[in-house]
């Protein structure tokens, strides 16, 4: 089953820790997001999305994300998180997750999150940069699929 991830070209390990449980003996829902947001930062690094933010005070924010539980996950346990990137649509990165449970050889749970470029400085919304739009086809390797809207508004 391992081969739902070959589709991702980042892959993390992050082990399931005891603490990352609740009462009812599986990995607490919440705890998905701390799970999806470390595959994110790898690939973020991967892509150095955040290199203008020392220089311009620009950098990446998260807009939205969403977590579909499949199968609960326990301790003992190593999940295994992919992400890629789908499309960029009106500035919008849009990204997909799967988290692969190493002891049940199965898919628990798959996740999509929308990503804005941000100007801190400013507080408002900003281009996202072409640069990293190519760093990010490079690590897919294919183009990634966009649209603009004119008409699109804040």
């Amino acid at each position: 089953m391992r081969e739902s991830l070959k589709d991702y070209p980042v892959v993390v390990e992050c082990r399931v820790n005891w603490g990352d449980m609740d009462a009812f003996q599986h990995v607490n829902n919440a705890m998905y997001f701390r799970y999806l947001e470390n595959a994110r930062i790898v690939y973020g690094e991967k892509i150095r999305i955040a290199e203008r933010m020392k220089t311009e005070g620009l950098g990446p924010i998260l807009k939205w994300t969403e977590c579909k539980y499949i199968r609960p996950l326990a301790y003992p346990d190593t999940a295994l998180v992919g992400t890629r990137s789908m499309s960029l649509e009106d500035g919008e990165l849009k990204s997909g997750y799967i988290v692969f449970s190493e002891a049940q050889e199965a898919v628990v749970a798959v996740g999509t999150s929308i990503g804005v470029f941000y100007d801190y400085k400013n507080r408002r919304r900003a281009d996202f940069p072409e640069d990293i739009v190519e760093r990010i086809e490079m690590l897919e390797g294919k183009p990634l699929p966009r649209r603009h809207d004119p008409e699109y508004k804040l």
